[in-house]
């Protein structure tokens, strides 16, 4: 029991020793790491002192700031060179001598920024770096304070052909749209017009009968090969009535003239109750029909029927009835064409003693230098038109057109007209609505050109018609969107229209026409 009471106290002691070693080598290596970590962090005093000195060198160092400066400099003014060259291009100076003492001076400041940007510690090798760059940024200072100006004026040449170019395609719009709004208005039917139109239809249904027998009693010398005899296509009751009242007041031998009237069928009642009630004056005479009354019209002869019938809305048939007069009149032999937009003002039987040289065709020709030639009416670059026609062929106009049927049936024109139709369906040879340029092709080498005082065109678009002109003329027309009888019409030209109009015609005071 001894024994074991002397053991416990032995055994108690170094317990607690033993616990005393391990938290003394614990706290032994906390502190060691703790050093090991501060000697990593910090560096020792001799390292520092070494970093220190060269730091500073570096930031204080006078040849890598001239470096630095130099190295700038040069950048700064290869942009400036590069800048230039490209003015130059722009302006179109690739054959300048300031492209290319530009672009040599760009390419020069790009080789030095690049040797500038090598390490040099030597200043024996930075002073001839720093004179070449002195040298070129003095060159460079010195060629764009020379060429600065010129530069500039260039500039402004070309912002202002911008201007000027900017400022034609703005006319060439507003052009466009000034056409398309005449040639809205003068295809568009005034109400006085349209009123007019009415008024005589209404008479001719609430009185059918005189005029059934005034157009069955037909003069049986309506196709006198003798006489003088006109055609006027057209819907226009009041154009057509100034057309063949100017012409009968002006003729010496009125009695001897014949005026074939071919109307739209829908405005036919209205056009035969005009001249009806009032019929021409000295002996003259008026034949008014229809469209449909011409039976050898259909589709299976003329392509334009075809077409106009396929739903082809820029063709007409009135229109294109000029080119079927030796059909449509087989007795006679000669007929003057008048538009219905024309004033006669002189006597023209003799046109009808006109020496056509064998010639289908007598018209004016309206060519002036380069202008209106065929190469404005059709498209030459279709071989077709090509081969056929020469660019440089004058133009001549409808308005007054001398026809020699004898000389059109053996010229076969009719024929030749549906030859080229046929060809121009697609309207690749020429504007398919142009009546003008069908002429053009079908009359290429059968024209006489006659005398311009038979035909002065131009008052229904030019103010500056000479009044020399217009006096000489013995038609004028009124040709263009400014109509004598439209709001738009030239004022100065518009009373040589209005003085053939007859007023004494009730139904146009009714309508209110400001003639």
């Amino acid at each position: 029991m001894a024994g074991v009471r002397s053991a416990r106290p032995a055994t108690g002691f170094r317990a607690f020793f033993s616990y005393k070693v391990f938290a003394s080598a614990v706290f032994t290596l906390l502190c060691l790491a703790a050093v090991s970590v501060l000697l990593s962090s910090y560096p020792s005093h001799t390292t520092d002192a070494a970093a220190v000195p060269r730091r500073s060198f570096l930031a204080s160092d006078p040849l890598r700031a001239r470096l630095d400066l130099i190295y700038r400099q040069a950048a700064d003014h290869s942009a400036v060179a590069t800048a230039y060259a490209a003015y130059a291009r722009r302006l179109k100076l690739d054959s300048s001598r300031q492209l290319h003492v530009f672009e040599g001076l760009a390419a020069a400041f790009s080789d030095l920024s690049a040797r500038l940007a090598a390490p040099i510690d030597d200043e024996d090798a930075f002073r001839p770096l720093e004179k070449e760059a002195k040298d070129r940024v003095k060159l460079a200072r010195q060629l764009v304070g020379e060429s600065k100006e010129a530069f500039d004026t260039q500039i402004k040449i070309q912002k202002l052909s911008d201007t000027i170019f900017a400022a034609r395609e703005q006319l060439h719009r507003s052009k466009k749209l000034g056409t398309l709004a005449g040639s809205i208005a003068a295809g568009s039917t005034p109400k006085s017009l349209h009123c007019l139109a009415m008024r005589l239809m209404e008479e001719r249904i609430s009185h059918p009968e005189p005029y059934r027998r005034a157009t069955a009693a037909a003069p049986s010398d309506l196709a006198d090969p003798d006489l003088y005899h006109y055609a006027i296509f057209s819907d226009n009751v009041i154009a057509v009535s100034v057309a063949v009242n100017s012409a009968i007041k002006n003729a010496e031998e009125p009695w001897k003239h014949v005026f074939h009237v071919v109307t739209d069928p829908m405005y036919l009642p209205a056009m035969q109750v005009w001249f009806v009630r009032r019929p021409p004056a000295g002996g003259a005479k008026v034949e008014v029909r229809s469209v449909a009354d011409f039976g050898f019209l259909n589709a299976s002869y003329s392509p334009v029927v075809r077409l106009v019938e396929g739903g082809r809305g820029d063709l007409s048939v009135l229109n294109h009835l000029r080119f079927y007069l030796p059909e449509m009149y087989p007795k006679l032999r000669r007929i003057v064409l008048l538009e219905d937009d024309v004033v006669v003002q002189k006597d023209l039987a003799q046109l009808w003693r006109l020496d056509m040289d064998g010639k289908v065709n007598g018209a004016v020709e309206t060519c002036f230098g380069g202008f209106r030639r065929y190469s404005r009416y059709l498209n030459f670059s279709n071989h077709e038109i090509r081969d056929r026609f020469s660019p440089r062929t004058c133009a001549w106009a409808y308005g007054v057109n001398v026809f020699d049927l004898g000389a059109w049936r053996r010229e076969g024109c009719t024929e030749q007209f549906h030859q080229y139709q046929r060809m121009n369906e697609d309207g690749t040879l020429w504007n398919p609505s142009s009546v003008l340029s069908a002429g053009l092709v079908t009359f290429y080498t059968t024209t006489k050109p006659l005398d311009k005082n038979w035909h002065v065109m131009g008052l229904g678009y030019n103010p500056s018609v000479s009044v020399d002109e217009i006096q000489n003329a013995a038609v004028i027309h009124f040709d263009g969107n400014m109509k004598p009888w439209l709001d738009v019409a030239l004022n100065q030209y518009k009373h040589l229209w209005t003085k053939y109009v007859d007023t004494e015609m009730d139904f146009l005071q009714l309508c209110n026409f400001g003639l």
